[in-house]
């Protein structure tokens, strides 16, 4: 709480801060933390090796590699969040889980399905745009402004 809420709050205001602050849970920040970073590296470590394995087998580059491992990880991903399992992997792990490929699959996969009833376009399609909407905005306005300040220290000499 800031310092000036602090300020501003009544005696009886302060005194069920006071009460909640005594009765609020402690919780593990350690170990929440441990969590997140095992299972962020599992699922990065999952990403490695499906991506060692188009390498190896298919015989792409590192580079080349990328796309079908990125496509793979959405689809196991979305997979996961369909059958419930990503949603105890993320309760266990918390902001572990929320990698960004993976975390926005799921994210997207669990709109789709909570709003399935309400129809393909309305329920589906409308509910499931509404949390991609803002990210892929955001991702085309930030490549956008990148780009132009890329084109103008290029132009100025620069890169």
């Amino acid at each position: 709480m800031s310092a000036q809420k602090k300020i501003k709050l009544t005696l009886p205001q302060q005194e069920y801060q006071a009460f909640v602050k005594k009765r609020e849970p402690k919780r593990p920040v350690l170990k929440n933390s441990l969590k997140a970073f095992l299972v962020g590296c599992v699922i990065c470590i999952i990403g490695q090796v499906v991506k060692w394995f188009f390498m190896t087998f298919f015989g792409f580059t590192e580079t080349a590699a990328a796309d079908p491992t990125i496509a793979t990880m959405i689809i196991l991903a979305v997979i996961l969040t369909a059958l419930g399992v990503y949603d105890h992997i993320a309760q266990f792990g918390g902001s572990g889980s929320i990698i960004p490929i993976t975390g926005f699959a799921n994210t997207l996969t669990a709109a789709a399905l909570d709003h399935r009833s309400e129809g393909f376009v309305l329920g589906v399609g409308g509910n499931m745009f509404k949390i991609a909407g803002p990210v892929i905005t955001y991702g085309v306005f930030s490549a956008f402004a990148i780009g132009i300040i890329v084109v103008v220290l290029n132009m100025l000499g620069g890169i």
